[in-house]
């Protein structure tokens, strides 16, 4: 059965050489030749401007390069989102887009709601895929994978996606070709899996 997917690039440098280009791109191009229907969204030279105040987020309109975003959040069944770590956490103009596209009565509670009462993304998974220039295994052992758990919970739990799974990449600044080619064919198994 297909499977409506958005792919969501978060790196804000739109160089094509990034390596989370290209898992991002194994994965849409295999998840396409499965028969699911995909949409991606790059982040990389867009726009995004900072949410400074509550009434920003409250009242304020979503800025219109962002709204394909929002649009394939509402749309899809599945989410990858691929994006670099930088400084421990996603970077900050990933996290803007967010913020941006998930405002109250959009994607998050409003009004006289509770969390728990809205979630419009119920029922969608999601798969975060997280590349770093450290050994994958240190940061989810040593750093106990801080700011992926951050994300998972206070972001994409909190409206609604779930199961959420996630794929550390490390090693990124200098991989062998072997290494290159298995994780591109992993990320081609999940996009194919729809996962």
């Amino acid at each position: 059965m297909a499977t409506r997917i958005l792919v969501l690039q978060g790196h804000p440098d739109p160089d094509p050489g990034r390596f989370g280009r290209a898992l991002s791109a194994a994965y849409a191009d295999a998840a396409q030749s499965a028969g699911h229907e995909v949409r991606s969204v790059d982040l990389g030279g867009l726009d995004v401007p900072l949410l400074r105040t509550a009434g920003e987020w409250e009242q304020g309109e979503v800025p219109e390069n962002l709204r394909p975003l929002q649009q394939g959040l509402l749309w899809c069944q599945h989410l990858l989102l691929c994006y670099p770590m930088w400084l421990g956490d996603l970077p900050a103009h990933t996290k803007a887009a967010l913020e941006q596209v998930l405002r109250p009565g959009i994607t998050a509670p409003g009004g006289d709601r509770g969390p728990g009462e809205f979630k419009p993304l119920q029922g969608r998974s999601a798969h975060v895929v997280v590349t770093m220039g450290m050994p994958g295994f240190v940061y989810r052992w040593f750093y106990r994978a801080h700011s992926l758990k951050s994300l998972e919970r206070n972001v994409l739990r909190f409206v609604g996606f779930g199961p959420v799974r996630h794929t550390l990449v490390g090693l990124v600044a200098s991989p062998s070709p072997k290494m290159h080619a298995r994780w591109l064919e992993r990320m081609r198994r999940a996009g194919t899996e729809a996962r």
